[in-house]
């Protein structure tokens, strides 16, 4: 029984990983999922590891993968982008077990997905030359965190609404 459930965590977290990739494609096409206003509709599957954090494998993995495909910045965005997703989930998967409610879990991963877009921005002060602390350089990083912000808070209710219908936190066990 044992390899059974690897192998459905490993079959999950990949089609997770593959569902990441095709949701930033969309939005890449209209340069929306890279640069300092990032709109992927993907960022909504970090909410799974708010239901249960072996879902943290799948979703780094479509991050990497997607940056490493399609980003323009290479591997930057793929040591920068999974970064910023493994210490923000990673926080998610550490703290997440202790909070008893899913609304609290969730709650964690939109502030700690937020907030840790500052990998990105330094990513991007780095690759742009930009001064630290100008202007731009903070415009930069308020639009980073209100841009995952946004997508967070708006992904928040449906993911909510999807687990009561599939329950994510058993299709993994």
């Amino acid at each position: 029984m044992q390899t059974h459930s690897r192998t459905r965590t490993l079959v999950i977290n990949a089609l997770v990983a593959a569902i990441y990739v095709v949701l930033s494609y969309f939005p890449g096409v209209f340069n929306l999922a890279s640069g300092a206003i990032q709109f992927r509709i993907s960022e909504a599957l970090n909410h799974l590891v708010a239901f249960n954090r072996k879902y943290l494998y799948g979703v780094l993995v479509g991050v990497v993968l997607y940056n490493a495909l399609f980003s323009p910045m290479g591997w930057l965005d793929v040591l920068f982008g999974g970064g910023q997703s493994l210490l923000g989930l990673g926080l998610v998967a550490l703290v997440g077990p202790r909070l008893a409610k899913v609304w609290q879990r969730q709650l964690l991963t939109v502030c700690s997905m937020s907030l840790t877009m500052f990998l990105i921005w330094i990513e991007i002060v780095l690759t742009a030359h930009m001064t630290w602390f100008g202007g731009a350089s903070m415009l930069t990083l308020g639009e980073l965190i209100l841009s995952e912000l946004v997508i967070m808070l708006i992904s928040w209710p449906i993911m909510y609404a999807i687990d009561r219908a599939v329950r994510f936190s058993q299709r993994i066990s």
